[in-house]
């Protein structure tokens, strides 16, 4: 049988970052050893570097495909097949091949390679992966239509990320490396972006970072190696829903703080057997802090708490593990070592923190639900073992002689079991001692005596005794556990039906509140903060000048702590209060943790709120700086030209000829131009900053809008070059203010452009918005200075009047986000800045360029052939 081949698979971010090229350099590192290595399929994209690498290597020859009365070429499997050598390169593992293939996925043809004996080397983009194919989309505006199912790649022997740079891509792009000239400006505006870039990145460094771990993990496994590899940084720290858990949080975040990239992980052990140990707002406000802190939260479940803890430290391949220091005092640590020292003892190669906390020593206080039985039920053992013991021993003794002492004793210990199980421990240890007594006056020789004759009556009453005890504990035990338990689980589904019910309403905070109205058949619920400035005082719960009213359910809402049956404080400044009865111990932990999700969901309340309140206070002001700064710097350009024309005409003492005359007037008229220009477009922000701009959008041309901009601009902008595709769809917004905002970015653009290289307008179609690209090719503007250029008059290199942005952008970016548009700077490839305008599309056009036009064009033309 045929060994299966191998699979190499070079991965990359985008087209153009060189996998075809590594695939190539491969397959002649291969041949120079000997390696029979032969061309399946190579596709160059007429780039003369890729295509100058396939020299010197074995080609096998495309076959021919007619389909739709049109032909195309594709890899001859059945050749490669026949030509059996022992690597073979096939570009572009996603291609989807032309109808009347064998298969109709190129990934399926290297499967037959493979299983044919043959290792193949072959080349995939991270957005054709089929998982990550709605991510791709989102990002990108996108749609792929070549995708490959993740196993095919996972499944390959040999993964290398073939990786590069956004900025260098796109300057491999603009010196024509990757594209023809005519496709750069598209896909550098479309999919080329650097935000777009950056992200595929990430997510082709996450996809291989994960195979790699995957591929540890497997090795790990296969070696059975359980020790620690300290390949990265990871700090487990241990929560057990005390009031020390937030000090553990802290100091185990401080740990991974002192090592970049290290995890912080909490996880918390629930005990297996239904017992209710940890306090749910404890581990709820810890689990906040976990995750604010950058952190996750785990929860096991286990009855071996150090073996969990170890298990999971283990499972996640920690380096180091926080514990805190044991409550318990030296005396009850010698009958147990405790949770840290027995974790200590086994931890192996995984450093383990012991901190301590204001909780050491101090242990806790058994509460209700752990003190056993209820009080109802213990009177009821009581009761029984009063009553049942006599009248067993009126029985027995009518029936004496006809039983024997074993019978007797078998009797009495049913009978305290019985009470064992209506009663618990104390009842069933009284009828112990009790039956003990009267089995030694009644049944044991000498009768009526409470001595006892025979060695074998001694050890049977005893041996009774101690197992009535035992019997008794374990019920006792047992019935605890059992209640424990039941409270556990209550509590549990309350709080799962409590972010069930949070999640699904609109308004949290009402919703969480309601539903502890419900729990616990309260009257009604509210929620109080105390006032700034309120002191605290022994009678602040009920001073109502002290609290103000949050949110509120059910009937009157309480207006001071006091006002309430109970109350819980959420935090430092919130008390949750109820109404309706008094709140019992056991309940308390259970309102503890509403209160905490109730203070949560009022700060999430409040932090909305405020990011919508922020918007347009932020774009008020910066509205209302651009018109005080227009009065002192724009109008004083223009009105400086025209007073010095008019006076140089007025003045008798200068000969001007008709030329000179008419060029001054040229330039009176042109001065009155901008004026008029400047006052409009401040008319216009002083209305945008009132919230009465008038705007009439329409269904608009991109097409007719951008000749008429260059046209107002008159001889200057003779040379800008436009290129606005034929079925580009329209856009919705107001005329006149698209006008403005373009007419000063090309001014601006006109104002940097060297002369032999002028401005560009271009537009495009991209996820349902049309963008419209202004391109110079100017000095450009650093990076960090991209925000100061929208504030008005900050002039990058504080220039002098005649240069700078002055006023333009700020106006143009308020007039495109007041039509629902967005105005972002970029940086031309080669130098300059492109300044891109979006808003949003009349009709959603097409999905936009694919990652790679060429593969789109050829899926295109055969799909539609006629």
């Amino acid at each position: 049988m045929t060994a299966r081949g191998q699979l190499r698979v070079y991965l990359g971010a985008a087209p153009g970052v060189g996998k075809t090229y590594r695939m190539l350099e491969e397959g002649h590192r291969r041949r120079a050893r000997g390696t029979d290595v032969v061309v399946g399929f190579v596709e160059g994209h007429a780039r003369p570097h890729t295509e100058a690498l396939v020299e010197g290597l074995e080609v096998i020859p495309r076959t021919t495909i007619t389909y739709r009365g049109a032909s195309f070429t594709e890899m001859d499997l059945e050749a490669v097949l026949a030509r059996c050598p022992e690597v073979a390169l096939v570009d572009e593992l996603a291609h989807t091949n032309v109808p009347g293939s064998h298969h109709a996925k190129r990934w399926q043809d290297i499967q037959t390679l493979l299983e044919a004996g043959i290792t193949v080397v072959t080349t995939i983009n991270i957005q054709h992966l089929e998982s990550l194919n709605d991510v791709v989309r989102q990002i990108t505006g996108v749609p792929q239509r070549e995708t490959v199912p993740d196993a095919v790649v996972r499944q390959a022997d040999q993964i290398e990320l073939v990786d590069m740079t956004p900025e260098a891509l796109r300057r491999r792009m603009a010196h024509g490396n990757i594209y023809v000239p005519e496709k750069v400006d598209a896909a550098l505006g479309n999919y080329f972006r650097v935000g777009n870039l950056t992200a595929l990145r990430e997510l082709a460094l996450l996809w291989v970072a994960d195979k790699v771990d995957e591929q540890l993990d497997r090795y790990r496994a296969e070696n059975r190696i359980t020790s620690t590899w300290e390949t990265r940084e990871r700090v487990v720290v241990a929560l057990t829903g005390g009031a020390e858990g937030e000090t553990l949080v802290r100091r185990a975040a401080r740990i991974a703080g002192r090592t970049k990239g290290a995890d912080l992980l909490a996880v918390h052990v629930a005990r297996n057997d239904g017992l209710a140990g940890a306090d749910p707002a404890h581990l709820a406000r810890q689990r906040t802090l976990v995750e604010d802190l950058g952190g996750s939260y785990h929860q096991v479940v286990g009855a071996d708490v150090p073996a969990a803890l170890l298990d999971f430290a283990r499972g996640v391949n920690a380096t180091q593990l926080v514990l805190g220091a044991s409550r318990r005092g030296r005396f009850a640590q010698l009958f147990s070592s405790g949770v840290g020292v027995t974790t200590t003892a086994g931890s192996g190669p995984i450093d383990v923190h012991l901190v301590t906390h204001a909780q050491v020593r101090r242990g806790r206080r058994p509460t209700a639900a752990n003190r056993g039985l209820t009080t109802r039920r213990r009177a009821a053992g009581f009761a029984l073992a009063a009553a049942g013991l006599p009248l067993l021993t009126i029985a027995l003794t009518q029936a004496h002689g006809t039983l024997s002492l074993p019978s007797d004793i078998l009797l009495y210990l049913a009978a305290v079991v019985a009470v064992a199980l209506v009663g618990g421990l104390y009842p069933a240890l009284l009828a112990a001692v009790a039956a003990f007594l009267l089995l030694n006056w009644y049944f044991t020789p000498p009768v009526h005596e409470l001595t006892i004759a025979e060695r074998e009556n001694i050890l049977a009453l005893t041996v009774f005794l101690l197992a009535a005890v035992a019997v008794s504990a374990v019920v006792d035990l047992a019935a605890r556990r059992t209640r424990e338990a039941a409270r556990a689980r209550a509590e549990a589904e309350t709080l799962s039906t409590l972010a069930g019910s949070v999640l699904r309403g609109s308004r949290p905070l009402p919703a969480l509140l309601d539903q502890i109205r419900e729990t616990l058949r309260l009257t009604g619920v509210t929620l109080l903060e105390r006032r700034d400035g309120t002191p605290a005082g022994p009678n602040l719960n009920r001073e109502p000048a002290a609290w103000r009213l949050v949110a509120a359910v059910g009937d009157q809402p309480c207006l001071t702590p006091a006002q309430g049956d109970a109350d819980v404080a959420a935090d430092d400044r919130m008390s949750l209060v109820l109404r309706g009865h008094p709140l019992q111990a056991a309940d308390r932990r259970l309102v503890e943790a509403f209160a905490v999700h109730a203070a949560i969901a009022l700060r999430q309340e409040r932090l909305a709120e405020q990011a919508a309140a922020a918007g347009p206070l932020a774009e008020i002001d910066k509205l209302r700086t651009a018109l005080l700064s227009a009065v002192s710097h724009d109008l004083r350009t223009p009105l400086a030209s025209a007073s010095a024309a008019v006076e140089g005409l007025l003045n008798p003492d200068l000969p001007f000829t008709d030329e000179d005359r008419h060029e001054l007037l040229d330039t009176v008229r042109e001065s009155l131009d901008r004026l008029t220009r400047l006052v409009e477009n401040l008319l216009d922000m002083s209305r945008l900053q009132a919230g009465a701009l008038g705007m009439a959008p329409e269904h608009l041309s991109v097409a007719d809008t951008v000749p008429r901009v260059v046209d107002d601009l008159a001889g200057s902008a003779r040379d800008v070059r436009v290129h606005i595709p034929d079925d580009l769809p329209e856009l919705h917004a107001d005329p006149a203010l698209l006008e403005r905002a373009l007419a000063n970015l090309l001014a601006n653009a006109l104002r940097y452009s060297p002369p032999e290289r002028p401005p560009l307008i271009t537009a495009s179609e991209h996820g349902g918005r049309v963008e419209i690209r202004v391109v110079d090719h100017g000095p450009g503007i650093p990076v960090p200075e991209w925000d100061r250029i929208f504030l008005p008059f900050q002039r990058v290199g504080d220039r002098d009047n005649t240069t700078g942005v002055g006023l333009g952008l700020a106006l143009s970016r308020g007039l495109i986000e007041a039509m629902g548009g967005t105005l972002t700077p970029d940086t031309t490839p080669g130098g300059g800045l492109t300044m891109t305008i979006s808003l949003p599309a009349v009709e959603p056009g097409g999905a936009g360029e694919d990652a790679d036009p060429a593969v789109l064009d050829r899926v295109d033309h055969w799909q539609s052939t006629p």
